[in-house]
This record gives C-alpha cells, structure tokens and sequence, in this order.
C-alpha cells in the first residue's frame, strides 16, 4: 500500500485533481495544476519544488566507507572530495549497470548515496571485509528538489545565505526554518536548480519556508509529468523506461553497460580500484566498445503531419513523455534497428525529440533514421535525424 512523503500534508491539498503515481511505496504527484504545462514553465521561466524523496538514501561512513564506494562505483572514488558529488552509475560482475545515482561526501569517512531502486543489500555485499556501516535512511530523511532560473534567489531568501560559491555537483550543510539541512547543486530537469535534504519530521516546516520565501519569485510546485519532460530536454535517462536494471533483466537484450546509454564518459578504467564489473568493461573497450548506443532524435515534424492528414485529421503529439518503446529503422526503411525508449514534445525547441537506442554505425549526429508513428491505429514511419545530447544545454545549470 502506498503512503504519502514527509511532505504529503502540503502536497495533497496542492494536488486539485488528485492525480498521483506510485513511486516506491510512496503517492507522487502526477501534476497539480489542470495540466502540467505550467509546472515545466515554472522549471524553465521561474521556480518549481519536486518532491524526490522517494529516492532511495543510504548513509554510508566508517573507516573503509572510501574503499566501499571505489569498490562499487565505476568512478574513481579517491578524486571525489569532501564538499563533491558525483553522479555515477554502479554494474554487475558482467558490466551491466545495475543503477544509477548520486554519492554525497559529507566528511572524510562519511557518504549520502541515493538511488532509484533498493540498494541496501548490493552495498552490504560489497562491504564484505570492511569496517563499514551501511545506514538506510530513506524514510528518515525527506528530500525536494528546487529548480528553475529564480533557484538560487529562493534558496538564499530562505536560508539567509549566499549559495553563488556552491558550485555544480556540490554540496554543504545549511541551515533553513531553524533546520539542519544538507544543500545540493543538483537536480534532474538540466536547469539550475538545488536538492535539499532535509530530517523527515520538520519537512513540512522547509517546505513551507520555500513556498513563502518563493512566492515573489512566482514558484510553483511540480510533478512527474513536468519532471519527465525537462529530464528528456535534459537528455537525462530513466531506469526502466530507457534502460534495464542488471538486477530486473530477463534477458541479455535487457542488459546495459554504462557505454550503451550514454555513461559511458562516468567510467573510468584507469582507475586504481577493481570497481565491480571493472574487467568486464575493459574488455567491452577492447573490442571498440558495446554494439548498441544511445542517442538523441529529432522528429520531422511536417512527416507526422503527413501521416495525420493521410487520415483527413489534424497533427496531434501528446505534451507528456511517451516511454512506451517505439521502432526504429534506417533512413532508407527495412528491418529494425533499434528502438525510442521515451519520445516526447519540448516547449522550449518546439521539436519532437527522443532517446534512442541504435547501433554504433548510427551514433554520429547527422545519421538518418526513421521512427515509427501509429495514428488511428495505422503504422507509418517519420524520419529522423541523431543530434547530440543533452537536447538543452542551458549554461546557468553550471553558472
């Protein structure tokens, strides 16, 4: 049975049309408003407030805490310093990643971890061996996401302080409404934007204090409609819409390594540590890396016109994410090659755009494909052509 966040006391009366989603044994909010299209505005014009505390979080500290993280993450942990985060995927013994997320260090021996999925017992495994102790505190501590152009001006209305020196991919304890926090300069929607961590039993209190301290600076909050539409701008990827978790795969077709979507920048083989799955992507390297990769797409928009006017209708494209997988075929047609795993509109490009996973001898930008479109329950095919990722790159993320 789900239950509601630390934050579902202000969140559900916010929720007009009661239009929730399970997300590890939590509601999540679809949208708040009558449609999530002012929720992206907010992300990409003002201010929003995500709730991700669903998120899996662990504590991880004790004297060979640094050894548990270079031992299962593919990065090398001995450049991630106190103050740092790293976003980094973790594998199996056969390279296959398992999830993805992101490791806090918040003091020499001492590390947040979050994650998608459960990870108490990978972590416990690997920590064979070592004095470590392994805290889940998922429940414990509630986390929100603020992000948006106008963040950082919410977040030091709130605090007090100034956030300009807290640079990307770091974090420092704060302190807002009287509570100890942890800030990161992190987040999920490719914007600039903030993840606070904050003690379970006074999350209602933070989030009250960013709403007030936000209300000048026109925020709103937001659901997974709008955070799945900025994620994909972003470019960023979803377990178990544009990959497979190791741990779910039912066949080698649903197992990924880090190079096969798009990770493959966040392995580091010259590292000294035989992190898991470090031999099997070594060998994966050797032959020229994985057969199949991920890329963006870009849709022709006067081709899915076409095809709606084929059947005497106008063109119609659906405002959320469609992670439903779609074929994909060479420019000139025939057989498959790969498949969309989340197809969507950006307001921002005015473009239909997508993930795709294709082989290697389609990754360049500029490759012709095409991607198939049903309307009316009749098939079709839309060209499409691969472009770099992120689709956005905004510079006040990293600003």
């Amino acid at each position: 049975m789900s239950v509601g966040t630390a934050f579902h006391p202000r969140t559900a009366p916010l929720n007009r049309k009661m239009q929730w989603r399970e997300w590890s044994g939590y509601y999540a909010s679809s949208v708040y408003a009558d449609a999530h299209d002012i929720e992206y505005n907010a992300v990409r014009e003002a201010a929003a407030l995500f709730d991700v505390s669903p998120l899996y979080k662990y504590r991880v500290s004790g004297v060979d805490a640094p050894r548990l993280v270079d031992r299962v993450i593919t990065r090398d942990a001995t450049k991630l310093k106190v103050g740092q985060v790293f976003y980094t995927p973790w594998c199996d013994e056969h390279g296959k990643v398992i999830d993805d997320g992101t490791v806090h260090r918040l003091g020499e021996t001492d590390y947040r971890w979050t994650a998608a999925d459960p990870q108490y017992r990978w972590l416990s495994m690997n920590a064979r061996g070592l004095d470590v102790h392994i805290e889940d505190e998922s429940e414990a501590v509630a986390g929100v996401a603020l992000q948006g152009p106008f963040s950082r001006a919410v977040l030091e209305a709130a605090t007090g302080e100034s956030f300009v020196d807290l640079r990307y991919f770091r974090r420092r304890a704060a302190t807002l409404a009287g509570i100890a926090v942890d800030v990161s300069r992190t987040g999920y929607t490719g914007d600039l934007g903030y993840e606070v961590w904050i003690p379970a039993a006074r999350a209602v209190e933070a989030w009250d204090a960013l709403m007030d301290a936000g209300a000048d600076y026109g925020i709103r909050p937001a659901g997974m409609l709008a955070l799945d539409v900025v994620r994909l701008e972003a470019g960023l990827v979803l377990l178990e819409a544009d990959y497979t978790s190791a741990r779910h795969a039912l066949n080698p077709e649903q197992n990924y390594s880090p190079a096969e979507i798009g990770l493959g920048r966040l392995v580091d083989l010259d590292a000294e540590a035989d992190f898991v799955g470090k031999l099997a992507l070594q060998r994966e390297a050797a032959k020229g890396g994985p057969a199949r990769r991920l890329v963006g797409v870009t849709l022709d928009w006067y081709g899915i016109e076409g095809l709606y006017s084929a059947r005497d209708l106008p063109p119609a494209i659906s405002p959320s994410v469609d992670r439903s997988p779609k074929p994909v075929f060479g420019a000139r047609g025939g057989t498959q090659v790969g498949k969309v795993t989340s197809l969507g509109w950006s307001p921002i490009l005015k473009q239909a755009i997508g993930l795709a996973s294709v082989p290697a001898a389609h990754e360049a930008p500029g490759s012709r494909l095409q991607v198939e479109w049903t309307v009316e329950g009749r098939r079709g095919r839309v060209d499409a052509m691969v472009v770099p990722l992120p689709f956005l790159d905004l510079p006040r993320k990293r600003a």
